[in-house]
């Protein structure tokens, strides 16, 4: 009798083992449904991340021709500033020749010279201000742990 009954236990084992297993594996049409939508979303954000790059093309592009849209309105009214009202008024007005905000002037021509990130040497010899030792005087024991006097 107690054969039987762990026979049974046995077998009931087995067939919940197959039960569960076949549930928890899924079936192969499942995969390919999972496998298919994988590939179909990626597909989807190429297409977004072109879209997206194409919309910026061409918005610089449009960016680009809206500022020499701008450019030469700006030189229509300066010219007709300068054609119809008198020299004083069309200089307060629209300041068209030299310096106008659209002509691209040197550093040399508008007297416009940026700061430097460096400290200009005096002698050829001298280190420069990014060196370790800038500025520091080697003390006479030669420890480098001294502090500078």
């Amino acid at each position: 009798m107690l054969w039987l009954i762990g026979i049974g236990c046995l077998a009931l084992g087995v067939v919940t083992g197959v039960a569960f297993s076949s549930r928890l594996n899924g079936s192969p049409s499942r995969i390919k449904e999972l496998e298919n939508q994988v590939k179909s979303l990626e597909q989807r954000h190429e297409q977004y991340k072109d879209d997206v790059s194409d919309h910026f093309n061409t918005t610089a592009e449009l960016v680009q021709q809206m500022t020499e849209s701008y450019k030469d309105v700006y030189q229509h009214l300066a010219l007709g500033a300068q054609d119809l009202c008198t020299g004083e008024v069309a200089d307060k007005l629209l300041p068209a020749g030299s310096g106008t905000v659209f002509e691209d002037n040197t550093e040399e021509e508008s007297g416009f010279n940026p700061p430097k990130d460096y400290a200009a040497k005096q002698k050829s010899d001298q280190k420069g201000a990014l060196a370790e030792d800038f500025g520091l005087e080697k003390s006479k024991s030669g420890n480098s742990d001294d502090i500078p006097t």
